[in-house]
């Protein structure tokens, strides 16, 4: 087993709340072909950079007492560094959870 893989075991409605300014999400994997219709074997795919945000904590405190409220909420579609935060299981689904500040941008569709 991989070392850097934290498992989370529990029932089935154990939840993980994050804290301070982290947050949990889930990897959005790429499509396995390609227009040629080519099939990409998993070893040979790289760890996607996307992912939707299952929670998020409350915010960092700063020096002066106060809470910075967060950029990012449950349900937003984000992308982040190749090698950002620790790869987690909970409940054999596997996660990634990290510090908000290591998002580079939350994705919208445009209208």
């Amino acid at each position: 087993m991989d070392q850097s893989v934290l498992i989370i075991r529990g029932s089935n409605d154990m939840k993980a709340r994050p804290l301070h300014d982290r947050v949990i999400l889930k990897r959005i994997e790429e499509k396995e072909t390609v227009k040629g219709g080519i099939i990409i074997p998993d070893t040979a795919k790289e760890k996607p950079m996307e992912g939707q945000v299952i929670s998020a904590g409350p915010g960092k405190i700063m020096e002066d007492g106060k809470r910075s409220s967060m950029d990012v909420k449950a349900g937003d579609r984000v992308l982040f560094g190749k090698y950002a935060g620790t790869e987690i299981k909970i409940d054999d689904e596997e996660c990634v959870i990290m510090r908000e500040e290591e998002i580079l941008a939350v994705l919208v569709k445009e209208k």
